[in-house]
């Protein structure tokens, strides 16, 4: 019974925050600050989320092959290729390293 009270805690609380971007002014909303942080805030969210990812196993921070993937990642961006060379560049290097591993 916990879980359908996790779930429908978590459908109210979606709810709410979606009511509550819905309720904010339009003239907060047309604030320079206001619109280089809505700008921003998904870059660093996914930032966070990939290092969490990348960098983290339960509670311990590892050094492993995804790290090496990432690394492949940025080398491919910064020499400008395609988004799609990219995400092979870093499955190839992550998939090598753990088939030697």
């Amino acid at each position: 019974m916990n879980i359908w009270i996790a779930i429908a805690v978590t459908a109210v609380g979606c709810y709410a925050v979606k009511l509550a971007g819905l309720l904010v002014p339009a003239g907060v909303l047309e604030r320079p600050s206001v619109k280089r942080l809505a700008a921003l805030l998904p870059v660093a969210l996914l930032a966070g989320l990939t290092a969490q990812q990348t960098f983290a196993d339960d509670r311990v921070l590892v050094l492993d092959a995804r790290a090496a993937g990432l690394a492949a990642a940025a080398v491919a961006l910064l020499l400008r290729a395609p988004f799609l060379v990219v995400i092979g560049a870093a499955v190839a290097v992550t998939a090598g390293l753990r088939a030697l591993g």
